[in-house]
């Protein structure tokens, strides 16, 4: 007595709802939970075939299930975990998760039917659908936006460059227009890093990699956006004179590993940056911005042209009064006969496809380099990667 009265109570107090029904489908109990899910009372359901609580399809396969299931004797084909739809009293309709059990009890049979509701998830499951449908949309849209942005930045150079008859008039006319392609296109570039970001968190509970896949194209595009604007700003700049080395003394490997953490979120798919320091000595007098700069910009093309899952080497050491920094990677490398051409701005290799770039980040690099009396070397082969390597002599 005392165990049916536990079990009585189970059953009772269960979250899910429990059905039993004998082996013709006439219901023989239901619990509260089960009243509860389908919005009736036992007396509207015990006596009844199970299939009242079912709406078509489902109420007219339920008896070919339990026959075919007393036929063969393999549960899964009435469906343990199957998902179904319910019918409650008021004629609406709701997903559950059906598992049924066979039960020998007093010398018959009985069939238990456990109900897990799963109305959240199937709610869930739309949202996210709904949700991933307008993330793309919005990707589609943001990259027209963004690829009309740099198609009228292009013909309006074009047309500043056919309009201009005297050098000096043309290289003021350029000063004002990266100036204002900085200012106007740095706010909504920094709101779309920003929305990207915030969709990126608002996301992270539904695991969908749709999400993931779309907000890494924003990202990208954002990336490759700004990377545009910094490379002619920047050339503006050192042709105007104003970029000077300012040296200071910092520690080069906490430096580094900013760098390092940094550059690693816009690595591709798992891409992966390695720094490593040679020597005790970390600190260094030397222009902290522009060099920088200069890492970013060699770390940056060696994502760009290396595929996925592949290693990026970035390293440094101080020996005496030098400084070497070294950034190695196993991309698609540099044709020999486009060598001798790499530092020069606004040149591209010719290997380099639809892979997006200005032909001007190896020359800022360069320019960079002088102004802090450094030097750039570099070794590199097709399909087999490049290799940078930059010298400083301390002041």
């Amino acid at each position: 007595m005392e165990n049916a009265a536990l079990l009585k109570a189970i059953i009772e107090n269960a979250i899910d709802g429990i059905i039993t029904i004998s082996d013709r489908g006439i219901v023989e109990s239901i619990n509260p939970a089960a009243c509860n899910l389908f919005q009736c009372v036992p007396e509207d359901i015990i006596g009844k075939n199970i299939s009242v609580l079912m709406p078509p399809p489902d109420r007219n396969l339920h008896d070919a299930y339990l026959h075919r299931y007393q036929r063969t004797g393999e549960p899964h084909i009435i469906g343990i975990g199957r998902e179904v739809t319910g019918l409650r009293k008021d004629g609406t309709i709701f997903p559950f998760r059906l598992g049924v059990s066979e039960v020998q009890y007093s010398g018959r049979k009985i069939y238990t039917g456990f109900i897990h509701d799963i109305s959240r998830e199937k709610e869930a499951e739309t949202r996210l659908k709904e949700y991933a449908s307008h993330l793309e949309e919005l990707v589609e849209q943001r990259t027209i936006s963004l690829k009309r942005s740099v198609q009228a930045l292009l013909m309006a150079k074009e047309e500043v460059s056919l309009s201009l008859e005297k050098e000096k008039e043309l290289g003021q006319l350029k000063s004002r227009f990266v100036s204002m392609a900085s200012h106007e296109f740095r706010t909504p570039l920094s709101s779309i890093q920003l929305s990207s970001v915030l969709i990126e968190k608002y996301a992270q509970e539904f695991s969908n990699p749709n999400i993931t896949k779309h907000i890494a194209k924003i990202k990208m595009s954002v990336s490759n956006l700004t990377g545009i604007l910094n490379d002619f700003l920047s050339l503006e700049r050192l042709e105007a004179g104003k970029t000077e080395a300012l040296v200071t003394e910092f520690d080069i490997v906490k430096f580094a590993e900013e760098i390092t953490e940094e550059m690693q979120l816009v690595a591709k798919q798992n891409q992966s940056i390695i720094y490593q320091h040679t020597g005790t000595a970390s600190l260094f007098r030397i222009d902290q911005s522009l060099l920088k700069n200069c890492i970013i910009n060699l770390v940056a093309n060696a994502i760009k042209y290396s595929g996925e899952n592949t290693f990026i080497e970035f390293n440094t050491e101080i020996t005496g009064k030098t400084l070497t920094v070294v950034i190695k990677d196993n991309g698609i490398g540099i044709p020999d006969s486009d060598q001798k051409h790499l530092f020069e701005p606004f040149f591209r290799a010719h290997n380099t496809g639809n892979i997006p770039g200005t032909g001007l980040g190896l020359n800022i690099v360069s320019r960079y380099v002088d102004l802090m009396n450094g030097a750039v070397a570099f070794e590199s082969n097709v399909d087999h990667g490049t290799s940078f390597t930059l010298t400083f002599s301390r002041p």
